[in-house]
């Protein structure tokens, strides 16, 4: 049975606040009018939290790159502002969480062993 699913609660609890992460993040750089390109790297971390909580390989891999990124395109854009401005540094905050739960050792050995 092939099931399509948003959302995987089987899964280890840092994969599942990943996915949500990522659907949240993408959610939020969308009407935040964040730069195009954030915009842009958010649609593809959606679609990777998508692919993880389907359980592909390429789905955790597409969300890593995806979320690691955010980051480097935050600091590209905002630079050292980033950690004085507000919106800027919630973003981080975020975007590091995510970084944090998808490399988490739980999270990797989750997917090195169950993922397609």
């Amino acid at each position: 049975m092939n099931e399509h699913r948003f959302i995987n609660r089987s899964q280890p609890q840092t994969l599942y606040m990943a996915v949500i992460l990522g659907y949240l993040n993408a959610f939020f750089n969308l009407i935040n009018g964040l730069p195009p390109a954030i915009i842009l790297v958010g649609f593809v971390l959606a679609v990777g939290a998508y692919g993880i909580a389907n359980e592909q390989k390429w789905g955790y891999s597409v969300a890593v790159g995806a979320s690691i990124l955010q980051i480097l395109l935050l600091f590209g854009l905002f630079g050292s502002a980033t950690f004085t401005a507000l919106g800027p540094l919630l973003a981080l905050i975020f975007f590091g969480a995510q970084v944090a739960l998808l490399l988490h050792p739980m999270s990797r050995d989750y997917q090195r062993i169950w993922f397609k």
